[in-house]
């Protein structure tokens, strides 16, 4: 059994921990240690111990591996960039109910893909992207690291999602289009045409409302 710890002890990482734990129900993997966050906490998060701020896991001298379970694209990077660890891997955390086809599908490292989703052919996935529950992704689609999908999002064929995209509930990407790094898209959005990057984007059809860096 790996140990692993989950970054993040909010809404989202105790969710990450049944998506472990229901991993082990079907193939035991993983020996969850607890949660690293830079909020401290004074007692146990879902019965797991709160083991200190994220900048502590570049002191751990043994094998652990992480899963980070921050949504926002930015956190996500600066916390990859800040850990320096030889000792930490990333693995990719796949729901045992995930649909994914057999055929040229390129995962990255520390995944996390939850119940529901469905990942068809001729699709790359980089690394530390999240795809909540029920999402869609579409044949030849490509989604860049960092990016992070919230529940029931679908994104048709042929897309081209660059790094560090994040996609609210229920938003849907029609085939054929590019998104730009760092853009936002609205929960219930409908994505009809391409959109540029570091824009928030909402509506139906979406359309950017503002720009950000």
């Amino acid at each position: 059994m790996k140990k692993i710890a989950i970054i993040g002890a909010g809404g989202f990482g105790r969710e990450v921990k049944m998506l472990i734990e229901q991993i082990n129900k079907v193939d035991p993997q993983f020996e969850i240690v607890g949660f690293y966050d830079d909020k401290f906490f004074d007692a146990e998060i879902n019965g797991l111990p709160y083991l200190g701020k994220v900048d502590d896991i570049n002191r751990v001298r043994e094998n652990l591996s992480i899963a980070i379970s921050i949504a926002d694209p930015h956190t996500k990077k600066s916390i990859v960039q800040l850990i320096k660890n030889n000792h930490i891997d990333f693995p990719n955390l796949i729901h045992p109910n995930v649909f994914i086809g057999t055929d040229e599908v390129v995962l990255g490292k520390g995944n996390i893909i939850c119940a529901g989703v469905v990942i068809t052919v001729n699709i790359k996935i980089e690394d530390f992207v999240i795809l909540n529950l029920s999402c869609t992704v579409g044949h030849d689609t490509t989604v860049g690291s960092y990016s992070s999908f919230m529940p029931g999002v679908n994104i048709s064929g042929e897309v081209v999602l660059q790094e560090g995209v994040y996609v609210g509930t229920g938003a849907k990407i029609i085939n054929l289009l590019e998104i730009g790094q760092y853009t936002i898209i609205g929960a219930g959005a409908v994505v009809a045409k391409s959109l540029p990057s570091h824009c928030t984007a909402v509506g139906i059809p979406a359309k950017p409302i503002k720009f950000h860096n």
